[in-house]
């Protein structure tokens, strides 16, 4: 049988932080990474309304992606992400809270599943 060095304090140091961080770090690169943008305006359309939103590809917002539009704790609206460039992107109103309306300078976030 092998006799193996014991383990030092510093190893048992460095893997307490390794799993300290395999636990944090998901958590804390979902919270960094939900990217956020502005209402910078809505544009008329002859079939639908187009919300233009001032971050685009760049912020990692991508086409496909539904968002939440809030203005400070209220919920406004949501909307679906269909056009984007590197700066700005274009949403399309999925709805509307009743009794609300969407006005330049409400925030835009991921709607993300809480698990």
């Amino acid at each position: 049988m092998t006799n193996f060095p014991p383990v030092s304090s510093g190893f048992r140091r460095l893997r307490a932080v390794a799993v300290l961080a395999l636990v944090i770090s998901p958590w804390s690169l979902v919270v960094a990474a939900v990217p956020t943008a502005s209402v910078v305006a809505i544009q008329p359309t002859s079939t639908a309304d187009l919300i233009l939103l001032g971050r685009g590809f760049d912020a990692g917002l991508r086409q496909g992606m539904v968002c939440r539009l809030t203005r400070g704790a209220t919920g406004i609206a949501e909307v679906l992400l269909v056009d984007l460039r590197p700066t700005c992107s274009a949403a399309l109103i999925l709805s509307v809270a009743p009794g609300q309306s969407i006005h330049a300078g409400d925030t835009a976030s991921i709607k993300i599943l809480k698990t």
